[in-house]
């Protein structure tokens, strides 16, 4: 055989060879794309690494996610945790199940361990109460209550432990000394002039306040310029003491009573029923007596509202020979943590007229609210002024 017939025999051996290996390119990019559909796929890698980078690099993403998004870019969850700071571990998995966020206070617990910040515990509670079900963990659906569940003081000595940036100077603190140092040694924490009480309106860091001080022009102004701003100090100050002066004036009456009340919930005969609080008879005054509340003034549904009140009506039971002319008011009972304005109510009660209008119940907002909805009952204390004439 000649060389040439020995090269062409090579020749015919390497064709199919040839045409196998290149099958296979052909193959992965259908249409003819060939090598260009090659060259886009490392671009459509980058774009995604870049979009998991981005994530991971925003401080304003969860931490869950920035945590999710460093382990795609560095390969795996195991280079994430080695490249993502221990708190920001420990932020997600001490952080509360509901709104995500790490506790400010009580910590609490389900039956398998889920954990729940005190305002989205009473929040869930109160929701439940409303909707007339059973409260249950958002994570594992078991059932929840004040009696169920119980705090975590392990997880609220660690949280209280784990660093937290000052809103003022952007340093790092341990939570438990964020508060004190915001408020009595934080240079950059925003002040007000010692002159507001005559109308100064300054404020800044705390570190300018010796300055501004030095060159404020209220302490210069006149009697007469100060005195507007005076008048409208006299005129709140006179809206405090009427309050108490009533108060005081009321004590002196010659019948007074006063009793423990507690509000009972109970649903309506509607085809939608609502919740209402209503309360056993109760003799004050030698008469008797009940309490009625409703939530939001009976609205649909309540529960989907963030704003919540609370009003009650007062109402005489007893039949009365002649006008019965009262003042009376709701207080917090001796056992309730709950904060309430003393706001005094008066009506003349009659055997024609004798339930007063719902009326609100000072309560101060709306988180104080969802405490009350959230215990198994109300209990607070009434006071009852007969005014003689």
């Amino acid at each position: 055989m000649s060389g040439a017939e020995e090269r062409e025999a090579g020749g015919g051996g390497g064709g199919p060879a040839a045409s196998s290996s290149a099958a296979p390119a052909s193959s992965a990019s259908p249409g003819g794309l060939g090598e260009a559909g090659g060259a886009e796929e490392p671009g459509a890698l980058l774009g995604g690494a870049r979009q998991h980078g981005e994530a991971g690099g925003d401080p304003d993403a969860p931490p869950k996610k920035r945590l999710r998004a460093a382990g795609a870019g560095a390969g795996g969850p195991e280079s994430a945790a080695g490249s993502v700071k221990l708190e920001e571990r420990l932020y997600s998995v001490l952080c509360c199940t509901v709104c995500l966020d790490l506790p400010k206070a009580s910590v609490y617990q389900c039956t398998n361990g889920h954990l729940m910040c005190a305002g989205c515990f009473i929040h869930l509670l109160a929701d439940a109460r409303l909707k007339e079900e059973q409260a249950t963990c958002p994570n594992c659906r078991c059932e929840i209550s004040k009696s169920l569940c119980c705090r975590n003081l392990a997880v609220e000595k660690a949280v209280s432990e784990l660093p937290s940036e000052c809103g003022f100077c952007m340093q790092q603190f341990p939570r438990s000394l964020l508060e004190r140092h915001q408020k009595e040694e934080c240079q950059d924490r925003v002040t007000q002039c010692k002159y507001k009480r005559i109308g100064c309106p300054w404020q800044g860091p705390y570190h300018e306040l010796t300055v501004h001080e030095a060159e404020c022009t209220h302490p210069t102004k006149t009697g007469n310029e100060l005195m507007e701003i005076l008048d409208e100090m006299d005129q709140s100050r006179k809206k405090e003491m009427q309050l108490y002066n009533s108060i005081f004036s009321l004590l002196s009456f010659e019948k007074i009573g006063y009793t423990e009340v507690q509000f009972r919930p109970y649903r309506t005969d509607d085809f939608i029923t609502r919740l209402y609080y209503e309360t056993p008879r109760l003799t004050v005054l030698n008469q008797t007596w009940v309490l009625k509340a409703r939530v939001n003034d009976s609205e649909r549904n309540p529960n989907l509202s963030c704003k919540r009140t609370l009003s009650f009506q007062l109402i005489l039971k007893s039949k009365i020979n002649s006008p019965m002319e009262c003042s009376f008011l709701l207080l917090e009972g001796p056992y309730d943590d709950v904060k309430i304005n003393p706001v005094i109510y008066h009506f003349v009660f009659t055997n024609e007229n004798n339930e007063t209008d719902y009326m609100p119940l000072p309560i101060v907002d709306s988180v104080e609210c969802n405490k009350l909805l959230a215990a198994k009952n109300i209990n607070l204390r009434l006071f009852i002024f007969q005014i003689q004439k």
